[in-house]
């Protein structure tokens, strides 16, 4: 299980998730101004020649980067895909509020394509295959089936948290002080 490096801007805003080999290209570039958390990995290199000492890095698992690269300016990027639309809605059925596997959810449209609607957070809810066909290419109150939950796009935090199967006690601990209160995360 390869864990994940939360790379944070100079602002301390979260940006993105990285992997080991990328952490460490941007410590070889001095581009990590700081860095907390957990230790993530622990990397031994060779024996400096002056002073007879081996090299050690200890790479945390939250990184300050300090580049243009790295700095936010979309603050609500949150790309839409089913699988986190179905983390954040908690595999849950917005109709019959059923718990599902993955493999039996499907993505609807609370306003139908055919009717205008479109791809957005705030239109594609979760459900099951029987509600998704009850419903058909209606909507919630032409089909008498109200919604259980209302759709929401996740904030940066919350999609970053939806986006990563592995974060780390510390890592969600940073991110969840940033999630806000309507979050279902917050459940």
């Amino acid at each position: 299980m390869e864990t994940n490096i939360l790379a944070v801007d100079r602002a301390y805003t979260p940006d993105r998730w990285i992997g080991l080999p990328d952490a460490m290209r941007l410590y070889g570039r001095g581009a990590v101004q700081a860095s907390f958390g957990n230790i993530a990995a622990v990397l031994r290199g060779g024996v400096n020649a002056r002073t007879g000492r081996k090299s050690i890095l200890e790479v945390r698992s939250i990184l300050v980067v300090d580049t243009q690269d790295f700095l936010v300016r979309d603050f609500s990027y949150a790309p839409l895909e089913r699988v986190y639309l179905f983390r954040r809605d908690r595999n849950m059925c917005a109709y019959c509020g059923e718990v599902f596997k993955f493999q039996e959810l499907t993505v609807e449209h609370i306003a139908p394509v055919a009717q205008g609607g479109g791809n957005t957070w705030e239109n594609w809810v979760t459900a099951c295959r029987h509600c998704n066909q009850k419903k058909g290419c209606r909507t919630p109150e032409q089909a008498n089936m109200p919604l259980l939950y209302v759709p929401y796009r996740p904030s940066r935090f919350e999609w970053l948290i939806l986006a990563n199967r592995n974060v780390l006690g510390c890592q969600m601990e940073f991110l969840m002080a940033r999630v806000p209160r309507h979050s279902r995360l917050h459940a």
